[in-house]
């Protein structure tokens, strides 16, 4: 079955399942909040990218208002909701905020990945 593409994580499974897992495949971040619009509006948008890249990124889901997950947000200065990252071998290339659309997030991709 292999390891799911979208999925939520906390702060006591980033480690692993983010930074480790970035190692061998690519992973985008959503720091996101319930009460935030924009990460509504951008959340379709990054599921149809991952959807379309077929396994080639994986999305992890931080719900900063859950738990301790607040702390993983000040780990890496997120200033504000949404907030999304792409990690590779546990360094961060690049991030974005806001909702943007999935056109412009697979040109953001492609931009810093290698096809």
């Amino acid at each position: 079955m292999g390891q799911q593409r979208i999925f939520s994580v906390d702060l006591d499974e980033f480690d692993e399942r983010v930074i480790a897992a970035s190692n061998a495949t690519p992973v985008i971040v959503d720091f996101w909040a319930d009460w935030c619009a924009p990460c509504h509006a951008v959340a379709p948008h990054l599921a149809k990218v991952i959807d379309d890249l077929d396994g080639r990124v994986r999305l992890a889901k931080v719900e900063v208002d859950e738990g301790e997950n607040m702390k993983l947000a000040g780990r890496y200065k997120v200033r504000g909701f949404p907030t999304v990252m792409l990690l590779r071998d546990g360094i961060e290339l690049a991030r974005f905020s806001g909702a943007r659309p999935a056109q412009w997030i697979v040109e953001w991709l492609d931009q810093h990945l290698p096809a």
